[in-house]
């Protein structure tokens, strides 16, 4: 397991929590496209005995699948930036969003579902130029 600590852009909101980076999951549903506004959404689950706020309230979004099941989205309030997804009623864990975490970089992929709603591009990047200056 791996100590995390983590927060919103704006700094209004501060977390942490424990994960096990062997959980690292991308999804490339269309929903995840969508409310995180990139190819996928990049996440660790963290039990909600481990996952602390130490700073801050997160806004909530309640999001109903296709197949009915319901998932409560927490986001900073102030700034928009999404926090984690967790269910409606007595979470038993929550769904960290990676790009929210100190430790990002320690945190690899180890796997990819919904690969049928991914975007072809988001598979090879090797030939998109890069700015050098960026």
């Amino acid at each position: 397991m791996l100590k995390v600590a983590g927060g919103c852009h704006c700094g209004a909101i501060r977390f942490e929590a424990e994960v096990d980076p062997e959980r690292v999951t991308l999804c490339h549903c269309t929903d995840c496209q969508q409310l995180s506004g990139g190819p996928y959404r990049a996440t660790v689950p963290a039990t909600a005995a481990s996952f602390r706020l130490i700073r801050g309230q997160p806004r909530s979004y309640v999001k109903t699948a296709d197949s009915g099941a319901k998932r409560r989205h927490g986001f900073c309030g102030d700034c928009g930036g999404p926090i984690f997804a967790t269910t409606v009623e007595e979470p038993q864990s929550y769904s960290l969003r990676i790009g929210t975490l100190d430790e990002r970089r320690q945190l690899t992929p180890k796997r990819q579902i919904w690969r049928r709603s991914a975007l072809a591009w988001c598979d090879d990047l090797r030939d998109v130029p890069v700015d050098p200056g960026a």
